[in-house]
């Protein structure tokens, strides 16, 4: 405890200036207080909710509902029926940025789908006519497709293959990408629940180099004037800044977008458009942010029967949801 402790200490002292905050920020994951759930509905809201709802906030989509604390959505029969999916609120904020995008989108590639959430508001809010959802851990995948039948995601297709696999047979193909990147998962700790070693530098650097790989492969798959949104619920700037930093250099086609509804979480770290939230701002337990487009010009690549046979061939999972 007192290793963690002396970690978390360094944390919150580069991630803010102020002493008061940076209180704040340890007690948020010392002592943890519960977060008020929160819904995405896929199908049409009823004309009379059957929960109590918090004020929203400016960038809440209409879709998506803050519950009073208490509420249990999970336990109600339109969740079974698919009518919504439970979500941490941190996770529609992190997803906010794909509002942003000002043109139609044909395809949506999720790279990291596991659970779903990121899959379930990106088809909810930009109406694809395809949805790829892809999750590399296989003990994952029941979970992920369990979800997006439940909600009704179609048309979508599940599939589990590592994302050098998509870099190589679907390059330019897809006007969204998504990588909600596995992380370290410190916000883990806001939940009250545990994530062993999600301070330790080893762990945050073996992460940070993980989110590099997956960022860079999925950067190919990004068709011409496409957008590719990166998110962690971590708060680590290796996992984070560091990594859209390093992004950049190396794929300078692309450019972060700014988000003006976001504005006020703008990353105080960077000079670079892309937004943060934190335990103590008591709207979840944290999240990071980024869209990236790129200004290549060029044609987008179709994702063929011949692309998808190489891609699908020896794949563990695929179907259709």
């Amino acid at each position: 405890m007192e290793k963690l402790s002396n970690l978390l200490l360094k944390l919150s002292r580069r991630l803010f200036v102020d002493s008061n905050q940076q209180e704040q920020f340890i007690e948020a994951l010392i002592h943890p207080q519960p977060f008020p759930p929160c819904i995405l509905w896929c199908q049409e809201k009823p004309e009379i909710l059957p929960f109590i709802v918090e004020t929203p906030t400016n960038w809440q989509p209409q879709f998506v509902d803050r519950l009073y604390l208490g509420e249990k959505p999970g336990q109600h029969p339109l969740h079974n029926q698919g009518y919504f999916y439970c979500l941490d609120f941190s996770s529609v904020f992190a997803a906010t940025t794909l509002l942003a995008i000002p043109q139609s989108i044909q395809i949506i590639f999720d790279m990291c789908a596991s659970p779903g959430g990121k899959s379930v508001f990106a088809w909810k809010a930009l109406q694809p006519e395809l949805i790829i959802s892809n999750e590399v851990i296989g003990k994952r995948l029941k979970m992920l497709i369990s979800n997006l039948k439940r909600c009704q995601i179609s048309p979508s297709i599940v599939v589990n293959r590592d994302s050098s696999i998509f870099a190589e047979n679907i390059s330019l193909s897809s006007d969204l990408v998504i990588v909600d990147a596995p992380c370290t998962g410190q916000s883990l700790l806001a939940k009250g629940e545990k994530s062993p070693g999600c301070f330790h530098p080893t762990a945050i650097n073996k992460s940070a180099n993980r989110q590099k790989r997956i960022i860079a492969n999925s950067a190919k798959v990004v068709a011409p004037q496409g957008y590719l949104a990166y998110m962690t619920c971590t708060y680590s700037l290796e996992e984070n800044e560091q990594v859209c930093e390093w992004f950049l250099s190396r794929f300078p086609q692309f450019q972060a977008v700014k988000i003006s509804s976001l504005q006020e979480y703008q990353s105080h770290l960077t000079t670079l458009p892309c937004y943060r939230i934190f335990p103590q701002d008591r709207l979840g337990a944290g999240a990071f942010t980024v869209l990236f487009q790129n200004t290549e010009d060029g044609e987008k690549k179709d994702i063929g029967l011949d692309a998808l046979s190489r891609v699908w061939k020896n794949t563990n999972h695929s179907t259709d949801c």
